[in-house]
């Protein structure tokens, strides 16, 4: 059964006459701010109105909705008992009870919703939203009770919190190895500037010394050798510079195919 949450907004325009009250500006005015959606502003205006006159079923009413609409579902319940029978004997306890069991569902108070739409389909058996919303409280105090849906829903939602946590996990550690990929790569390209610019030294400094005695300089069997291993370890380092640019290409083939 669908769930159809709504929330009657009763008195918001003629809501104090109909009740026999005075009217009072403060009430009127918190309407005004109500309907902007200004609720903190409207929360002010009814509460001085109550200051007037505690028994208002306009101010306490509309400050249960307020406090709804607020998501401060225990002083809206809190207000709506306030002025539950005065409301029934006027003629809307329907909407009372209905603004009531709409608060126990954002509670999941089942047990509570289902009294309270029954006593709003009592007074108005022909209301679609309350026989859907008695449906739905009913179902779901049903799987209540018996362990069934209710449990699975929270484990539901606890298995998507779970699963957003360790997607979470994953993308950080992604982009930690990306990160250390990237600084790898920058501390190997600085190694290869500064052994290039260690073999340009090198060499200027053998063309320097060649020029000045006129002869090819004599190098020793060691120095060879250093020489020879320096060109080995470059090309090494080279190659495999090459190799990892050839596999980070494969790579990001591989991630753009959609099979």
């Amino acid at each position: 059964m669908k769930r159809s949450l709504t929330i009657l907004i009763l008195l918001l325009t003629a809501a104090v006459s109909a009740y026999g009250q005075t009217d009072r500006k403060e009430v009127r005015h918190g309407n005004r701010e109500f309907r902007k959606e200004n609720f903190q502003n409207a929360e002010i205006d009814y509460k001085k109105a109550l200051l007037k006159d505690s028994l208002s079923n306009a101010a306490n009413f509309n400050l249960g909705n307020t406090y709804y609409r607020m998501e401060n579902y225990q002083e809206a319940d809190r207000y709506y008992a306030a002025v539950s029978d005065s409301l029934d004997r006027a003629g809307h306890g329907a909407e009372s009870y209905f603004n009531q069991g709409d608060s126990f569902l954002k509670q999941r108070n089942w047990q509570a919703a289902v009294e309270a739409f029954k006593n709003s389909l009592r007074r108005n058996p022909d209301d679609m939203d309350a026989k859907s919303n008695l449906a739905y409280a009913q179902k779901m105090l049903e799987n209540q009770q018996g362990g069934g849906g209710g449990q699975n829903d929270q484990n539901q939602d606890q298995n998507q919190q779970n699963q957003d946590q360790q997607n979470n996990d994953q993308n950080q550690d992604q982009q930690d190895q990306n990160q250390d990929q990237q600084n790898n790569d920058q501390n190997q390209d600085q190694q290869d500037q500064n052994q290039d610019q260690q073999n340009n030294d090198q060499n200027q400094d053998q063309q320097d010394q060649q020029n000045q005695s006129g002869e090819q300089p004599k190098i020793s069997p060691q120095a060879a050798q250093q020489m020879l291993q320096a060109i080995q370890d470059q090309e090494k380092q080279t190659q495999d510079k090459v190799n990892k640019e050839k596999a980070a290409k494969l790579k990001s083939k591989q991630k753009e195919k959609n099979w």
